[in-house]
């Protein structure tokens, strides 16, 4: 009898914010991220130069957690998440532990895209979303294995959902996605007419 089955898992971490910890709500971190792109001339400089649509703190605040009681709260329950997924991946940390390194704003409009992307120089990288309005981007993650895939048909539309060559996830407001920073990702085009809100990072061995 033939036996079939799944190596070399891709784990997708997904939980509410809230369920590891005190975490702030989705109104305290709209109101800090909104107040903080306001005042961030440098950030939005760095948006236009680079031609990101919208607004990202990536390149211009790397203190937020100093800078906002609720980015302080965040950072704290961030961390949280990140050691259950650590442990989820079976991860022999040799007695170090990982380290929150980048934390940042993104604040994407209306027509905006997020192009394929990995997070190089870190080991788990995650986002929690504030504000997702009707018709906001979803998260589009690519099966790692694409670029060996080389003269191998296509998949059919109605494959399984470990074989489909790319996994659209819809986040709720207030909930937080982790995963392998060696991921390639992306957020396709934002059809909703309002702006939608989150907040990325990365943690380091």
């Amino acid at each position: 009898m033939s036996n079939i089955e799944s190596l070399f898992a891709t784990r997708l971490y997904r939980a509410e914010l809230s369920e590891l910890g005190k975490a702030p709500t989705p109104d305290e971190l709209e109101d800090a991220c909104l107040s903080i792109a306001a005042d961030d001339e440098a950030g939005h400089k760095w948006s236009e130069e680079n031609n990101y649509p919208g607004y990202t703190s990536y390149a211009s605040l790397d203190d937020l957690a100093w800078r906002f009681p609720a980015f302080k709260d965040l950072a704290k329950v961030l961390k949280k998440h990140a050691k259950a997924f650590a442990k989820d991946l079976a991860f022999d940390l040799d007695g170090r532990k990982l380290t929150l390194d980048a934390l940042w704003i993104n604040i994407l409009p209306e027509g905006g895209t997020h192009a394929s992307h990995i997070h190089p120089h870190s080991v788990i990288s995650g986002t929690t979303y504030v504000t997702m309005p009707k018709g906001a981007s979803a998260l589009k993650i690519e099966d790692p294995r694409s670029a060996l895939m080389m003269a191998a048909p296509l998949r059919k539309t109605d494959a399984r959902r470990e074989l489909q060559p790319f996994i659209y996830v819809e986040p709720k407001v207030g909930e937080i996605l982790l995963w392998e920073s060696w991921l390639r990702h992306e957020v396709p085009l934002n059809v909703a007419e309002e702006e939608r809100i989150s907040v990325s990072f990365n943690f380091g061995w």
